[in-house]
């Protein structure tokens, strides 16, 4: 009887640690954002900063730009912060439902070719082929960051 008893306890004590944990999978095939890309094709570099204001607001420089449907881009992201902040591009109901998930699970980590989370002071890239036209996202969905404006619009066209 303590043997099942103290194995149910554990069990019951590793679920969080998992439901918490890594969020990955998922997201190598195509999204309608567009798919990881190959560097070797890449023909534009956005350099993108992530940080806070002292009026509490949290952002990306820039929070907006525009690419060509086909195109390979190389985001290379800083986040020049005090707090950790992430990159996620997708759609964004996607980005919303994600987010939605976050407020549960605020430690869950990332290892998605779309997403990327940075420590303060720390750099990191994703290279991103964009194979849809449309008007996506790129945010950082850590509870209560979307909110305070880390948001950015990607408009893709054929243009």
């Amino acid at each position: 009887m303590k043997i099942a008893t103290l194995a149910l306890l554990l069990a019951a004590a590793a679920t969080p640690v998992l439901a918490s944990g890594s969020h990955s999978g998922g997201h190598d095939e195509k999204m309608a954002v567009g798919e990881p890309g190959d560097k070797a094709k890449v023909t534009q570099t956005v350099r993108v900063s992530m940080k806070e204001t002292p009026d509490g607001k949290m952002l990306y420089t820039p929070n907006n730009f525009k690419v060509r449907k086909g195109q390979t881009i190389r985001f290379t992201i800083k986040n020049d912060g005090e707090l950790d902040h992430e990159f996620v591009l997708d759609e964004q109901k996607a980005n919303l439902e994600h987010k939605a998930v976050m407020a549960k699970f605020p430690e869950m980590e990332h290892d998605n070719p779309n997403s990327l989370t940075l420590a303060p002071g720390k750099s990191g890239e994703i290279i991103w082929k964009f194979s849809n036209d449309g008007t996506f996202e790129f945010a950082c969905l850590k509870p209560g960051h979307y909110e305070s404006g880390m948001r950015g619009d990607v408009t893709v066209s054929n243009k």
